[in-house]
């Protein structure tokens, strides 16, 4: 997606071999034309695959999530890192280990939200060794629930996160694909969509 590539460019940047920054636009402070964009393309790949749920992890994914869920007109549900007192209910669990924050976190997802009868796509704003993915995932799995594919914004393609989910037999469209971080500088594969 060309608007991606070119914001990663302009806006984003290499804290090391296997980090880029692009809290500017996506991770913290968030670009609502940029992500709408984005949301919306997701929806187009996955127009044909009847996604009656957006699931995401939060922080980040959330934002991609909403707006792809807005566009398929479906609901977004988003795994919480941490149980709130008001989730006394029955919890879908995972767990699942952040690169970036080199934390292992629980997520979990109300089993009232998913079920057997739903189709997801999951959206994320990373893949790089494709923990999160695999932990929601293992949440749809718990549900019984179909995973339909799985939407990224940016994908770190020299790590093997693509690989992991590839091998569970799950498409992967990834609107921005980085062959390497090396020497400062952002080298992009041809994206998925």
């Amino acid at each position: 997606m060309k608007e991606l590539t070119d914001r990663i460019k302009e806006n984003g940047r290499v804290l090391g071999e296997g980090v880029l920054k692009v809290d500017e636009f996506i991770t913290h402070q968030v670009d609502p034309e940029l992500m709408d964009a984005m949301g919306k393309r997701l929806a187009e790949v996955f127009a044909e695959k009847k996604i009656t749920k957006v699931v995401t992890i939060e922080a980040s994914g959330i934002a991609p999530a909403v707006y792809a869920a807005q566009a398929l007109k479906v609901p977004m549900i988003f795994a919480r890192k941490s149980k709130s007192l008001t989730m006394d209910e029955e919890l879908l669990s995972a767990s699942v280990y952040s690169f970036t924050k080199q934390v292992t976190s629980t997520i979990s997802i109300s089993r009232k939200f998913l079920s057997a009868d739903d189709n997801v796509l999951l959206v994320d704003d990373f893949l790089a060794n494709g923990q999160a993915a695999k932990g929601l995932i293992e949440l749809c799995q718990q549900a019984g629930a179909d995973v339909a594919g799985i939407g990224i914004l940016i994908e770190k393609s020299f790590q093997d996160g693509r690989q992991l989910i590839e091998d569970m037999e799950i498409p992967v469209v990834s609107l921005a694909r980085i062959a390497s971080l090396s020497d400062g500088q952002v080298t992009f594969l041809e994206e998925d969509a």
